[in-house]
């Protein structure tokens, strides 16, 4: 006579929704024990943590990239994530305050573009940049001037892109190649919001794109006037300084770390 299988739980008088309760009472029990894994961590690095969440969660201010030292070897290397609402209302303000621009936007001098990541102030025309130069000339003072009132309005972090035009940098003159006179023209600029316009510096960086990011064609010289520019960049992703007091934390939120910025 051939064995009988063991019953099934339905057949003992177990109804199957609760073998389904009871799995779930399991998985509730993993993810408490793994909160109380998690609160074993070391004060600052769970404040650091809760840092990088402020501002998603509609509470705080914008957070962060956490990716230094305890943190990273833990893998926690966690993507910044800005409060979408401050984003908005930011881009609003910079959109009601670029009217300083006006006139110079009517007589091509300068041109505005609102992007995903900000502001962008993009300083071109002949009288801005001769070909070949990173001089400031005092047209380009004029303008930097009512860029650095409008960068002072504005706890955010700036960006200063260099670009040239496609010709060809004359050889034995202070520039190798369109690398470095774009460098140098976006290097000049930040230097002159730093030490004349009182911009703070570890809010600035510098970058040259050469000649490979034209906005217009090359084949005139009015598009080789557009293209030889520098672009200065509203970032309105995150504050550059913090709006809650934690003593474990730094004033100053410099991307990528938690380290405060001292001079």
């Amino acid at each position: 006579m051939a064995k009988r299988e063991k019953p099934c739980e339905c057949e003992r008088g177990v109804p199957l929704w609760m073998v389904t309760y009871g799995d779930m009472v399991t998985l509730l029990l993993t993810f408490f024990v793994m909160l109380f894994t998690v609160a074993r961590i070391e004060g600052r690095e769970f404040r650091l943590i809760l840092s990088a969440f402020k501002g998603s969660l509609g509470l705080f201010e914008g957070g962060q990239t956490l990716s230094k030292g305890k943190l990273e070897e833990m893998g926690m290397n966690l993507e910044s994530l800005p409060a979408t609402e401050k984003g908005t209302t930011l881009s609003k303000a910079l959109k009601d305050d670029s009217q300083i621009f006006e006139p110079d936007v009517k007589t091509k001098r300068v041109r505005l573009t609102f992007e995903e990541r900000g502001m962008v102030i993009s300083l071109i025309g002949d009288g801005n940049f001769a070909p070949g130069s990173a001089e400031l000339n005092l047209q380009v003072i004029t303008l930097l001037q009512k860029v650095g009132f409008l960068m002072r309005q504005y706890d955010a972090f700036f960006r200063i892109e260099g670009h040239a035009d496609r010709d060809r940098v004359d050889q034995g003159r202070q520039y190798d190649t369109n690398w470095e006179l774009a460098s140098q023209r976006a290097i000049n600029v930040l230097r002159y919001l730093a030490e004349k316009q009182d911009i703070e510096a570890y809010k600035m960086s510098a970058t040259s794109y050469g000649k490979f990011r034209p906005i217009a064609k090359s084949s005139t010289p009015e598009g080789q006037s557009i293209n030889r520019r520098v672009d200065i960049v509203i970032l309105t992703g995150k504050a550059a300084k913090r709006k809650y007091k934690d003593s474990a934390l730094p004033l100053n939120k410099i991307p990528g770390t938690e380290t405060e910025f001292k001079n």
